[in-house]
């Protein structure tokens, strides 16, 4: 199971429109309103492939109801904490070419007691859902129960050994995602990661410039960086592979266990303890970017979060998700692994397409 926290979530609603033109009236060809956030945006795409997610989010107003009627009917299990101010809702128009203009709102104002609220309800969820799987594991004596193998009633071999059939309650992984909401010090994030790990569980962080930079003193297990916050974290700009190669390592050094960096059209870097991995799938239409990162970050996670075939199952998953409108995210049946190239023999001196200034 993958826990998932949005300090900024938001209520996104995506237009597709013919073209972009300033001062003029736009007319959409298709419209999507979806619940937004980078780590909802996590659970949301763990949940299409059919595995367990919580999520949990600072809530407020009519905006915050709708993420939360949205997500649990996408069988998602919300937390919310509850907060004065008003959940932001940001408008993205995305193009036919699939250039997409984003207008994202700053959201509601954090109270110092609001904060702690959220930092608590995390703590006291990873507790409980330990609780509950300790309980579920064992009988009426206490004792673990053994899987039989043996046929149940229906004829049918007993699946309760096969990790594919059921899901553990206690949290394989804690994603953290997203910019922090206003009201919110930058070392938030780091406050978070030490509880967490005081916990037992292990932590993927998605957000960038001095958050980031403060979390990784506690050691995050996997940072998911893009090529531009991987630029702003080491203060030099990448115009190759292999300039994002030694940005990359350059955090590990910092802190950060291991270090999944998007490239946009280029693909995804792997750097860890365990060695580098360059992965880049075929891609025939983009259609928007919207969550792309985040559905990476999924499918890396729910592939266990290490090695290449984690690497392979993240770029599958943004692959897929470009290719689908506004924030939707891919289910298995959209996902293609036999577009997906991953290789140790990183391409260093290829120029980024997008260089990261």
């Amino acid at each position: 199971m993958i826990l998932t926290v949005t300090p900024n979530p938001s209520l996104d609603r995506t237009y597709e429109v013919p073209a972009l033109d300033r001062g003029e009236v736009l007319r959409a060809t298709a419209e999507r309103m979806d619940p937004g956030g980078k780590g909802v945006n996590v659970s949301r795409a763990v949940a299409a492939a059919g595995r367990a997610t919580i999520a949990v989010l600072p809530l407020g107003g009519a905006p915050g109801a709708l993420v939360a009627e949205l997500l649990a009917e996408q069988g998602i299990e919300v937390v919310p904490v509850p907060v004065a101010g008003a959940t932001r809702s940001n408008i993205a128009l995305a193009e036919p070419d699939g250039t997409l203009t984003k207008i994202n709102a700053p959201g509601p104002e954090l109270t110092a007691a609001e904060s702690e609220a959220l930092l608590s309800t995390i703590r006291e969820r990873i507790h409980a859902t330990a609780r509950g799987s300790d309980a579920s594991g064992a009988d009426a004596s206490g004792t673990a129960a053994e899987p039989s193998g043996q046929p149940d009633q229906s004829g049918q071999p007993d699946q309760s050994d096969q990790s594919d059939q059921s899901e553990p309650s206690a949290p394989t992984w804690i994603a953290c995602c997203g910019s922090l909401p206003r009201g919110v010090a930058p070392e938030w994030y780091a406050e978070l990661v030490a509880r967490a790990h005081r916990a037992g569980a292990r932590i993927a962080l998605d957000t960038s410039g001095p958050s980031l930079l403060a979390a990784l003193r506690e050691r995050p297990d996997v940072v998911k960086p893009n090529a531009e916050e991987l630029a702003e974290a080491v203060g030099r700009p990448l115009t190759t592979v292999g300039d994002a190669v030694k940005a990359a390592e350059e955090l590990r050094t910092y802190g950060a266990g291991s270090v999944l960096a998007s490239l946009g059209a280029d693909g995804q870097l792997l750097v860890s303890a365990a060695g580098t991995y360059f992965g880049s799938a075929t891609v025939a239409t983009v259609r928007s970017n919207v969550g792309a990162g985040d559905a990476s970050l999924a499918g890396f996670l729910a592939a266990g979060g290490e090695g290449p075939a984690a690497l392979a199952s993240a770029v599958a998953h943004g692959a897929a998700a470009v290719q689908l409108p506004g924030s939707v995210m891919p289910s298995p049946g959209d996902l293609d692994l036999s577009a997906v190239t991953v290789t140790a023999d990183v391409p260093l001196d290829r120029p980024l397409t997008e260089p990261a200034p």
